[in-house]
């Protein structure tokens, strides 16, 4: 229990911590802890991934976590980050996202015999009296310090920052003051960009109930080179598979940078730490052996053991210029458009291989696009019925990227 922190240091996902001598002695005995998830989405990304395997090494060291799933707050939406006020949502979107990240939280998390916690703040924000609120917690809270952090800074500059958006970190600070009275919880936690608003958290439960608790922030998910991480030529690195394929989730890990290897061993995986540290030794063309067992083993832990081999075996039968068509990721395209035909750039956005008709026209003009595995360099193909195979169209964009147009 004692070396959770250790694991957590060694693993990588320790960015800041408020006190961590305290914490050190806090965690020698089982306690709370929580992580607030917004659900701004449907699903949860990649980045929210390693935010969700901290919480099971912690759960694993015998302490119990807290996922708040961020209703209440969502309805005001995190400045974090943001140069401009989020997208208003309906409190009815918000709860069918909020519905469908429970669900996924689910294959990570231990909930049984209370083991783990799930929680909406929205039970506990909706109910507040708002002068009472100010009364109680708003004078605990100083303007000129929020506008000294830089999310506040910058959109107060720019003449950006709503009243609305003001209030978050106070309802924030106010979920770890409420899950502290309720659980007996001392620790929040978040990514490293959550410092300011989980530190006001800290403080509030400091001022009011004079008690110790603890702030830790995980960093932010980025390559080597110090670029953002977690995003695909599709767009987010859902862990939905309507969202984001199987497939393509395995294909994501199989293409990340050499260099990044042994660090994602280790946040994404449980593997022992000596068998990461030989897979990750590996050079030249031999580091594909260690990225294949690291794209195995996300998926499965994402989507199961079945997909993780259905994807694998794609991916190798692609990787020898075969193909295995039921594990590639496919959608339809009607059969009467086919047989009226549809220029290839336009298959190529319906496939999603292309975000628009011009980076699609691009792609085949520099050699990129592949029909039936064929390269193919006329921009103003039009495509029938003629070139379906078997019932379907197979278009690769550049080396990796498949997708299976299925007639019907």
């Amino acid at each position: 229990m004692s070396g959770v922190f250790e694991t957590l240091q060694e693993r990588g996902f320790v960015e800041q911590v408020s006190d961590e001598a305290g914490l050190r002695q806090a965690l020698q005995q089982p306690i709370a802890f929580y992580n607030g998830y917004d659900p701004t989405a449907a699903s949860f990304h990649v980045g929210n991934l390693l935010t969700i395997m901290a919480l099971a090494h912690m759960q694993r060291g015998g302490h119990r976590p807290i996922a708040l799933v961020g209703s209440g707050t969502c309805l005001i939406g995190d400045p974090t980050g943001r140069s401009e006020m989020r997208k208003m949502m309906t409190l009815e979107h918000i709860n069918a996202n909020g519905e469908k990240l429970k669900l996924q939280l689910q294959r990570f998390l231990d909930f049984s015999d209370g083991q783990a916690i799930m929680v909406n703040n929205a039970d506990w924000l909706l109910e507040l009296r708002y002068l009472e609120f100010l009364r109680d917690i708003g004078r605990h809270f100083s303007v000129n310090r929020m506008l000294a952090s830089e999310t506040y800074r910058v959109r107060y500059a720019k003449n950006s920052l709503s009243f609305l958006e003001f209030n978050y970190q106070l309802l924030q600070a106010y979920d770890f003051l409420y899950l502290y009275r309720k659980y007996g919880c001392k620790l929040q936690t978040g990514g490293n960009d959550q410092w300011g608003n989980i530190l006001a958290g800290v403080d509030l439960v400091r001022r009011v109930d004079g008690a110790e608790v603890y702030a830790m922030t995980y960093p932010l998910l980025t390559t080597a080179s110090g670029a953002k991480m977690g995003k695909s030529a599709q767009g987010a690195v859902w862990l939905d598979a309507e969202m984001f394929s199987p497939y393509d989730f395995y294909q994501f890990w199989i293409n990340v940078a050499d260099a990044d290897v042994e660090r994602l061993f280790k946040i994404y995986t449980f593997m022992p730490l000596d068998e990461i540290r030989q897979l990750a030794s590996l050079q030249g063309a031999e580091i594909r052996q260690a990225k294949q067992v690291l794209a195995f083993a996300v998926t499965e832990l994402v989507h199961g053991k079945a997909e993780a081999e259905k994807a694998r075996a794609a991916s190798q039968a692609l990787f020898a210029n075969g193909i295995e068509a039921n594990a590639v990721p496919s959608s339809d395209v009607a059969m009467d458009e086919l047989a009226a035909g549809i220029p290839l750039p336009k298959l190529y956005q319906l496939a999603g291989l292309a975000k628009s008709a011009s980076e699609a026209r691009r792609l085949i003009e520099q050699g990129g696009a592949y029909l039936n595995d064929e390269q193919v360099s006329d921009v103003g193909l039009i495509v029938t019925q003629a070139y379906l195979k078997e019932g379907a169209l197979l278009l690769r964009a550049g080396k990796k990227r498949y997708h299976r147009l299925v007639a019907g």
